[in-house]
């Protein structure tokens, strides 16, 4: 997938822009329960192979942000470096849970932090739970663990930011196409005087 990636399957001038809820209860929940998401525009990759600079040609690109599902794992490493979590998780309405990772160049006993941001989305365990069963799906019970494979999915949103780790700003939400960027041109046209 190239830097419009995904950009096929949305009309001309609307843009992927989803809030934390938005991409849990409409994305990762519908990945989760393998029903369809329409429009099917979020790519999957097992996070693993990619350093986050890959990401531009391999995930969907809205705005600043690149979105993909992956597998929830606790090994995080990628070949050149690795995430690790900072702060606390946060919920996601009654639906998820957010945790915020930095990217780190190097490997775990002496990387180098860099500005490389991803927030990974999961769903909460009674909301997997709840949803296969009324999916008519049957909980797999395997190492004591109560959760279908099926909800081991992520949805991520990385970004490179230098100053801070908030992606949804409401600078951004304002943020102008360039159709609109051209239209509001216009405006400027009649203040000039055209010869006669």
């Amino acid at each position: 997938m190239g830097e419009d990636a995904g950009a096929g399957n949305l009309p001309p001038g609307f843009r992927f822009f989803p809030s934390d809820e938005e991409l849990v209860r409409h994305f990762l929940r519908r990945k989760a329960s393998m029903l369809p998401c329409h429009p099917d525009i979020i790519p999957t990759l097992d996070l693993l192979h990619f350093d986050p600079w890959d990401l531009h040609c391999k995930a969907l690109k809205g705005g600043k942000y690149w979105y993909f599902f992956s597998h929830r794992t606790e090994n995080r490493a990628t070949p050149n470096g690795y995430w690790k979590q900072v702060g606390v998780d946060e919920f996601v309405k009654d639906v998820g849970m957010k945790k915020t990772l930095v990217f780190y160049v190097g490997d775990a006993s002496g990387g180098m932090k860099t500005n490389w941001i991803m927030h990974e989305y999961c769903l909460l365990d009674s909301e997997a739970s709840s949803s296969s069963r009324s999916n008519g799906r049957k909980l797999s019970r395997k190492k004591g663990q109560a959760k279908d494979a099926n909800y081991r999915w992520v949805v991520c949103r990385v970004c490179e930011s230098g100053h801070s780790v908030q992606p949804c700003s409401q600078d951004e939400a304002m943020e102008l196409s360039c159709l609109d960027e051209i239209f509001l041109s216009f405006d400027d046209y009649d203040e000039v005087s055209l010869p006669e």
